[in-house]
């Protein structure tokens, strides 16, 4: 695809070649990475809520944890021959009309993840964002799919995968069931949800770049291309009105954000083929819910407090994490 002909992960197929079946183990194996993956986000989210914090700028702390992720890119890609052999690859995909060109904007949803985390999880605390995202990106890994926006092409809605969306969206009207008289915690939960939703299809595109450019190094390079792109002109717009941000704080920790980003868009876009989007989705979520209760239970925002029904939803998310993954045997075709 776009020059040389793109492989499937080394996860990916064991088995009958022909059929493409992949192999039980080489699903737990990419299921426990998605896992990591979403323990990660959930870190990034604690990291890039304190930065923004400290900055009195969400979007500017999206802009420092993109850009810096960027900046280790090039380097990499730059020092890497096989690394701009595909992008060269992605290039021609989108030439050749095998890649459209909207299917190079993965970075778009993950700019504004991280523009969330930056604005609501001072305020919400890293679990209860973690459900709000839960419940946009498992309904919205439904759709993709069922649309075939993914790599591995259309997959079925079966009756576990919508009681695992249906889940998920319990599972957020529990978690802030105690702030529905705070409008503005409400209007926070929504803005995590709506980032959430993004999330799926960033991982489904994204992982049409990785088949395209033959490697996942290429398509996590213009993932964040894309998003800092749009961060820093969102961030140009919001200076021009409220000013500049809030002078950067010394802590290196802080800063991490944009390396986490690169390790599990990295892995991401690798297994997205293996599991599907849903899946992925809901392994993320069941690293990300886990990682995030335990921040917020050894290191949470400054006058934050994790709420019993904030736990329950939790729970409840991880409920529809094992229910979306439930799959019935089915004779090989």
């Amino acid at each position: 695809m776009g020059g040389e002909r793109s492989h499937a992960p080394i996860l990916a197929v064991r088995g009958n070649p022909v059929s493409g079946k992949i192999s039980r183990v080489s699903r737990a194996l990419a299921l426990t990475l998605a896992v990591v993956c979403g323990t990660a986000m959930a870190a990034q989210a604690r990291i890039n809520g304190e930065l923004g914090s400290r900055l009195g700028n969400g979007v500017a702390a999206a802009a420092v944890s993109f850009g810096s992720g960027l900046l280790i890119l090039l380097a990499i890609t730059a020092a890497l021959p096989q690394a701009r052999r595909g992008l060269r690859n992605v290039l021609g995909a989108v030439r050749g009309g095998t890649l459209r060109w909207w299917q190079c904007t993965g970075g778009a949803f993950g700019a504004a993840l991280v523009a969330s985390q930056g604005l609501t999880v001072t305020t919400l605390g890293v679990a209860l964002f973690s459900v709000a995202v839960v419940c946009g990106q498992v309904t919205s890994s439904l759709l993709a799919d069922r649309a075939g926006a993914g790599p591995g092409g259309p997959q079925p809605v079966t009756g576990p995968r919508l009681l695992g969306a249906g889940l998920a969206l319990a599972a957020v009207a529990v978690a802030v069931a105690d702030r529905l008289s705070a409008t503005s915690d409400v209007a926070l939960a929504a803005t995590a949800v709506l980032a959430g939703a993004g999330i799926a299809w960033q991982q489904a595109i994204n992982g049409r770049v990785r088949e395209a450019a033959g490697g996942a190094l290429p398509a996590t390079l213009l993932n964040f291309a894309t998003g800092t792109a749009v961060l820093v002109t969102v961030l140009a717009a919001v200076t021009a009105v409220r000013g500049l941000p809030g002078q950067l704080p010394p802590e290196p920790w802080l800063y991490l954000g944009g390396s986490l980003g690169i390790v599990f868009i990295a892995v991401a876009v690798t297994i997205v083929r293996v599991l599907g989007v849903l899946l992925l989705g809901l392994g993320m979520v069941a690293g990300q819910l886990a990682g995030s209760v335990a921040l917020d239970l050894i290191a949470p925002a400054p006058g934050h407090q994790l709420a019993a029904n904030t736990l329950a939803g939790t729970a409840l998310a991880l409920c529809a994490v094992a229910a979306g993954t439930f799959r019935r045997r089915s004779p090989a075709r």
